[in-house]
């Protein structure tokens, strides 16, 4: 078969090595690198507008045969899996394809290249094309399959980067967001509820934030098998958030050591180093000794003071995100010794979730998400537990967008914080750190002394460990 990427008749002659040319022209394109640049130039096409570029999609059906790889490889309809099946030589050639690879002479196999081209281009079209409109319970089975491909060729295991929670290079990472988030994107163009009740479909599905949106907001329709389902993925949601936050709180909450108790008198504690240091006069030449009159222990108690937390949570549409993360952040700190957590949920109504704050699962199907803002309402509701204003901190999650009430609401919260609570406002907990506040709000809490929390999470813990340790 005649090569789309060969030199036009007329060009130099074909006995030509690659590279060079005769005197008087310039040098002559590699072959091979023509046929990789077909190659991506098509996926580029085919990425940024799908419809069939004709002259691209020709002469990439011309390279595939070419160097015998089967032309299904460039027909979108088919799955990675479809694929495979007719031609199983094809299963090892996806393993690793995409990881850092060197020729063990250093030279560059570049027919070997092409190929590579070939097949990583069905997985990024596949993967990445996800085009628009509704989306079948089949056609996201497709997608999923078509991306443990594409993790396997990046050397992970089918799942191991979607939801970017792989630890690894950054590039896999943030290429484990992006996964994460076009899943997310086709769950949302599709019948969850269809999902959901195929125990196959719902178990491949990752659990992500914008998933988990949507179950709570869907939980009210669910039952059976689908309800299941839906719990199961929250349940697994809650508890990888809850490993990552864990971690960050028992490093930030060691507490302060506490000198006023005297050290225990035992081997442990004893600090040899300053035990030398404060008897070096006791030291003998003659004897080449060092006689030790008194030692030194280390302090290792530290200061555990009783202190009360309450935090308050818009469940308005607009604070998932932070609800979530916030939700189990306080099941966290209430299991710390002598931290005693209080959580509210409010829009238009407040709810005491006290009872259920160990459990962040059994919270979030408690809350009914949406709704407007009534700060006035949860303030009610959050001022009777303050009980030791000086031992109080409290923690207030809103993007403050009030209902025509925002007097009435800053009011409250300005008196809380004259009488000795800790106010901290957090207009977002969340991953990406972005949030709208409203500006009126953000100014007075900025005058008041108490500006406004906005970013990751980390932050929220970093300013709770200051005054709960």
């Amino acid at each position: 078969m005649t090569d789309p990427t060969a030199p036009a008749p007329g060009g130099p002659p074909s006995a030509t090595p690659a590279g060079t040319a005769p005197a008087g022209t310039g040098p002559v394109p590699d072959p091979d690198d023509n046929r990789r640049q077909v190659l991506y130039w098509r996926l580029l096409a085919r990425l940024f507008d799908p419809e069939e570029q004709p002259a691209l999609e020709s002469a990439s059906l011309a390279v595939v045969e070419d160097i015998g790889l089967p032309p299904s490889l460039l027909d979108p309809g088919a799955s990675v899996d479809s694929v495979v099946q007719r031609h199983p030589e094809l299963a090892a050639a996806f393993d690793g394809l995409m990881t850092p690879k060197a020729e063990p002479d250093g030279t560059r196999d570049r027919a070997a290249e092409v190929r590579r081209a070939a097949l990583a281009s069905k997985l990024l079209l596949n993967v990445f094309s996800t085009g628009s409109g509704a989306v079948s319970a089949g056609q996201l089975a497709r997608w999923q399959s078509d991306t443990g491909w594409l993790e396997r060729a990046l050397g992970h295991p089918p799942g191991g980067l979607r939801g970017g929670r792989t630890a690894g290079p950054a590039v896999t990472g943030g290429l484990g967001s992006e996964l994460g988030a076009l899943e997310a994107g086709l769950v949302s163009r599709m019948r969850l509820r269809e999902v959901l009740a195929d125990p196959t479909l719902a178990a491949r599905l990752t659990p992500s934030m914008s998933l988990i949106e949507q179950l709570l907001r869907d939980k009210g329709n669910l039952s059976g098998v689908a309800l299941a389902n839906a719990k199961s993925l929250i349940r697994r949601y809650v508890d990888e958030v809850a490993e990552v936050l864990r971690t960050q709180v028992e490093k930030a909450t060691a507490g302060e050591l506490d000198r006023s108790v005297p050290p225990k008198r035992v081997f442990r504690n004893l600090d040899l180093d300053r035990t030398i240091w404060k008897n070096l006069t006791n030291w003998s030449p003659e004897e080449e000794r060092l006689y030790v009159d008194r030692l030194h222990y280390r302090h290792t108690t530290r200061r555990t003071t009783p202190q009360r937390l309450i935090v308050v949570v818009d469940q308005s549409g607009s604070m998932v995100d932070s609800m979530v993360n916030c939700t189990i952040l306080a099941s966290i700190f209430a299991g710390l010794p002598k931290v005693d957590v209080h959580l509210i949920a409010y829009d238009t109504r407040a709810i005491d979730l006290t009872p259920w704050v160990r459990d962040p699962f059994d919270v979030l199907l408690r809350t009914n998400l949406g709704g407007g803002n009534d700060g006035p309402v949860a303030m009610a509701v959050a001022r009777p537990k303050i009980a030791e204003p000086k031992n109080t901190v409290m923690v207030w999650i809103s993007d403050f967008y009030e209902f025509d009430r925002s007097q009435p609401l800053f009011e409250g919260i300005e008196a809380v914080h004259r009488s000795g609570v800790r106010f901290i406002p957090v207009g977002s907990v969340t991953s990406s750190g972005r949030q709208e506040v409203n500006p009126w709000f953000r100014e007075r809490f900025k005058a008041l002394g108490t500006p406004v929390v906005s970013g990751h999470i980390d932050r929220l813990v970093h300013e709770l460990k200051t005054f709960l340790t």
